[in-house]
């Protein structure tokens, strides 16, 4: 699958090779303060725990995985979006429910990137016929994350405990009905 660029992004299914990529974004304090409280990951970490995830979820014909977003004219990384089914490390995966979830780097926060990258990733996968609803998490005081959500279209719909085996944290589930 590929993803059309969009006005000012272009997009790219990530894999193996990327590590360094990965690793780079997640080396801002601030970057990862909503996602573990501000601890940079290793790169033994990056190799050894979510590379090996990001494999189990890829799948390149669905637009599942990372999708590396760039700014379209000076090629620059800026981070990426994630596309997995909910609950992708459970016994009940929601194969009809798309999870999506972001990270860039602080340069680009507050120029609508992360927007504009999961309006035109969403609409790219969940061209798929199978796809009931689209979602995503945050820690609720991730103000940046949620104001990407509504700014999507996507409604709050619970706050609860999210187990997940890297981390659990209490998240607040929004989510948009494909139609």
């Amino acid at each position: 699958m590929q993803i059309t660029d969009s006005d000012r992004l272009t997009y790219r299914l990530m894999g193996q090779d990327d590590g360094e990529a990965l690793w780079e974004l997640d080396q801002d304090p601030e970057v990862m303060q909503f996602i573990n409280g501000g601890k940079p990951h290793d790169r033994k970490t990056i190799d050894e725990v979510f590379l090996p995830r990001m494999q189990a979820y890829t799948d390149t014909t669905k637009g599942w995985g990372l999708w590396q977003v760039s700014d379209k004219i000076t090629n620059d990384y800026l981070g990426w979006v994630l596309v997995r089914p909910m609950d992708f490390f459970t016994d009940d995966p929601k194969w009809r429910d798309l999870e999506l979830g972001w990270r860039f780097f602080k340069k680009s926060w507050g120029k609508g990137y992360a927007t504009e990258a999961a309006i035109a990733i969403k609409n790219s996968v969940t061209r798929q016929t199978n796809i009931d609803y689209v979602s995503a998490l945050a820690i609720k005081e991730n103000y940046g994350s949620i104001s990407v959500m509504k700014k999507m279209g996507m409604a709050f719909i619970r706050e609860y405990d999210h187990k997940d085996p890297i981390g659990d944290f209490i998240a607040v589930h929004y989510q948009m009905p494909i139609k």
